[in-house]
């Protein structure tokens, strides 16, 4: 094992009336959703479904110049395109209160060629371009393509000196590709998210001492759980023990909540195979991502047709002082949220052992107690566990189908909420009509 440090329609029904009609409607959406979604697994079975980009990102152009950058507003998902070699520009607009990330996801057309070192890096610069912060992501020794992923800080903190003031900053995204790698575009996703301050300084220092014991494997028998094809639908997981099918080619994504307090501990199993017994190197990348989509850890694993396992080194628990280090397994560890798990199986996997599903099991531990979080000055909105995100844990939901219930839910509380004013208002009237008549 190796390790590295570097608007989607439901169906075709329409909804035209409004008041109850409208609460009725969007009660059927939330029915459809899991049918819309068996059905569309059920269409992709014969080819390997590509990356599935976030239907509510707004196309941006990254500029040439800083100058001439556009905006990334906090909160909201981008869509753009990167060439090789290229290099883009984005702004920020940033005050003195909250910590900023922005991350992007390089997506490279699937079967390209890529090399050992392409990837991608996102910094960002104040307006003198002093570096606030950058993170590299590549492909390591696994060298096929996949989605990759990284992100950029800018923090605040008493102890900084650089990229502390209000004012302009700007997002430097660059793709590196050697001469023979795939001259194809990639597609980027981008994100820009923001964290809280601390009322008060805590803890600073990490402790000399942590539990790196690698945990008994997770009980309760083998489950059921086929990944999803982006970080958007990545499906959610709670500790236990996942089965799925993977693809030569195809990348499954997952996510675990994790508190602060807590520790993740991730294994990968590809099953054995009655065909070739061809060996094939990096077959199982294995890697992880924190909340704000910043790269934490990668592995990877050969195959030759037996039982391959593939775990990730133990990492620390969650804990807001881990950001004091210059490692990204431990730097990553800074905040409670999702956390996403990605698989990737080699497409030379089809070569010797054909072009159909290997099974795949992925073990889940989550140890420890959680604890009391930092205290925030203020929501912190993806930086936390909450009991929804257990019961999305527990159901196994993805990403989408709790965004789209919650905006749902939401639409069926304001249309009930219009509803019941209407109904109020009749009958209101109607009482004074009827008052009058007799009168």
């Amino acid at each position: 094992m190796r390790t590295q440090t570097g608007a989607r329609t439901w169906g075709g029904a329409r909804c035209r009336a409004g008041g109850l009609a409208a609460v009725l409607a969007a009660t059927a959406l939330v029915a459809c959703l899991p049918a819309a979604a068996t059905a569309a697994e059920g269409n992709g079975a014969a080819a390997v479904p590509p990356y599935a980009f976030d239907g509510t990102a707004e196309r941006i152009q990254g500029a040439a110049s800083s100058l001439d950058a556009k905006v990334l507003q906090p909160g909201r998902t981008y869509r753009d395109t990167l060439r090789k070699d290229g290099k883009v520009y984005y702004r920020l607009d940033l005050g003195t209160e909250r910590n900023s990330y922005v991350s992007v996801v390089a997506v490279p057309k699937p079967g390209g060629t890529v090399e050992y070192g392409d990837g991608v890096k996102i910094t960002i610069q104040d307006g003198s371009g002093s570096d606030c912060g950058y993170q590299e992501a590549d492909f390591g020794s696994g060298e096929y393509a996949r989605p990759l992923a990284a992100y950029a800080r800018r923090v605040l903190g008493k102890d900084l000196t650089s990229c502390q003031s209000a004012g302009a900053y700007y997002v430097l995204v660059e793709r590196e590709s050697a001469a023979g790698s795939a001259q194809d575009d990639w597609e980027l996703e981008l994100r820009h998210v923001t964290e809280p301050l601390l009322k008060k300084t805590g803890p600073t220092a990490l402790p000399e001492v942590w539990p790196s014991a690698t945990p008994a494997p997770p009980g309760g028998g083998q489950q059921r759980r086929q990944g999803g094809a982006s970080f958007r639908e990545a499906v959610s997981l709670r500790e236990g023990e996942w089965r799925a099918d993977i693809r030569p080619g195809q990348t499954l994504f997952y996510r675990v909540p994790v508190d602060w307090g807590q520790q993740l501990f991730a294994t990968a199993e590809l099953g054995s195979s009655t065909k070739a017994d061809d060996s094939v190197s990096n077959a199982l990348t294995l890697a992880l991502d924190n909340p704000a989509l910043g790269f934490v850890q990668m592995g990877t694993i050969s195959y030759d047709g037996g039982p391959s396992t593939l775990e990730l080194d133990p990492l620390r628990p969650v804990a807001h002082e881990n950001r004091g280090s210059y490692e990204n397994a431990t730097s990553g560890m800074r905040f409670a949220g999702w956390y996403y798990l990605t698989a990737t199986l080699s497409p030379e996997v089809a070569a010797a052992y054909g072009d159909g599903p290997v099974p795949l099991t992925l073990r889940v531990n989550v140890t420890g107690n959680p604890r009391p979080a930092p205290a925030y000055d203020a929501d912190p909105g993806i930086f936390a566990v909450t009991a929804d995100d257990r019961e999305a844990a527990a159901s196994g939901a993805s990403g989408a189908t709790a965004a789209a219930s919650s905006g749902t839910m939401k639409a069926v509380a304001a249309a009930g909420l219009g509803t019941g004013t209407v109904l109020l208002l009749g009958l209101g009237a109607w009482t004074l009509v009827a008052r009058r008549r007799a009168a």
